[in-house]
Order: structure tokens, then sequence, then C-alpha cells
């Protein structure tokens, strides 16, 4: 299988940096094709502009967008761009390592799908969803909280986690067309002992042995 790997996290020793590296060992050892993104390592630039691309069909006014479709039928995204829109198309499974940032995804990753998501290319022109242009392909959050469990019901503090990475697993990857899967959740690492992250990692290692096996969820309903 052709894994995509991308890790956003400012700190390779993180317990994130840990499961990052458990991922690539686990994956290679077991014979799947790996191709990573480590956008902090790669210090990439989350602000999406004219600077996606090489030339603009028009340059007086700028709609992304437009820029977009222009960019797919000329050929004209940055280098950089489409290297990582390359790697979206190669892969049969995409693997994000985040940690849970103000209910959301870090910054850099949010502007990572702002810029490398283009319409024409990735969605768009009646290929949404069910018609997504990644149809075929499957998806999985990996992904840590400062929180615990009860933190992430319905009736917790902060509400079913399902419900907060809806916008994500169904705004993003459905829409394009991934198939998404279960989502694999530490929570409170800080808060672990070293014996108990280690499980962790043993937990997400025993995971992406059977990975291959696993189908899609329905979003929105966390198990």
């Amino acid at each position: 299988m052709k894994v995509f790997l991308i890790y956003a996290h400012p700190e390779q020793e993180s317990f994130n940096g840990a499961m990052f590296g458990k991922a690539q060992e686990t994956l290679l050892q077991a014979g799947h094709e790996l191709r990573i993104s480590d956008l902090y390592a790669m210090k990439f630039d989350p602000v999406s502009g004219k600077n996606n691309f090489t030339t603009l069909e028009n340059p007086h006014f700028f709609k992304q967008q437009l820029e977009e479709l222009h960019a797919t039928s000329k050929g004209a995204f940055a280098s950089h761009i489409s290297t990582e829109q390359e790697k979206l198309e190669w892969c049969d499974l995409m693997i994000w390592q985040f940690p849970l940032w103000w209910f959301s995804v870090p910054g850099i990753l949010k502007g990572w799908v702002d810029r490398v998501f283009a319409m024409g290319r990735v969605y768009g022109q009646g290929r949404i969803y069910e018609t997504g242009v990644f149809r075929g392909k499957k998806a999985l959050l990996s992904l840590t909280t400062g929180g615990m469990p009860d933190h992430y019901l319905k009736d917790g503090l902060n509400g079913d986690l399902g419900g907060i990475l809806r916008p994500i697993q169904r705004g993003i990857l459905e829409f394009t067309g991934f198939s998404v899967l279960d989502p694999h959740v530490v929570y409170g690492p800080a808060r672990q002992s070293q014996e108990e992250r280690e499980g962790e990692l043993l937990r997400w290692q025993e995971r992406l042995l059977t990975i291959s096996a696993e189908t899609g969820i329905e979003v929105g309903h966390y198990r």
C-alpha cells in the first residue's frame, strides 16, 4: 500500500513526534511504500496567495479558485505545491499526525490544505463527495488532545469528538472523495506515565499493522 504521512508538530521530541516515528518504522517494516511531509521541518508557508502559482491568469485581481483552475489546465502550480499534490494523487492512504489545537488542526496544516487542495485538481467541476477526485483512497487522523476522554463525550466539557472533527473529516477529506477511517486518538499524553505512553505507541503500531483491512466510518459518529 502507498501511504502518505503528514506531520504537523513543531517539536520532534514530542509525543506526536514519537507517533510520527513509530508510524514510519512500522509501515516500512510492513512493506508499505511511504512518502512524508514534515511541515515544520519543511518550513512550509501556510499563507495561501499568488505564490501558489508560477503564472496568473489575472495579475490585476486575485481570485484563488479561478487561478487554481487556470493552474490545473496550464501546469502553473509552484513546484513545492505541485509536489504535495502529487503525493496526494500517489497515495492509497493518507495519515495526518497532529495535536488538536483550538478544536482543529495546527495552522500550518490548515494552510497546507488551503494551498494544496486546489480547485480543478483536487475538487470541483462536479467531483465532490461520492464522485470526488480521491474516491477509493482512505484517510486517517491520528491526533493527541490536552484533555482526557470524558472531556470529549457528547455531555462532556468539550462536546463529542466526532462533532469537533466533522469539519475536517467531512468538510475536507470526504468532500474530496476520501473514505475516512476511525480517528486514532491519544488523550492527554502529557499527563501519562512513560509506561502509559509506551503502551499508546504499541497500540498505534498494532493498528498500523492491520490498517490495510480497515474500512471507512460514518463521519460525525466517533466510536
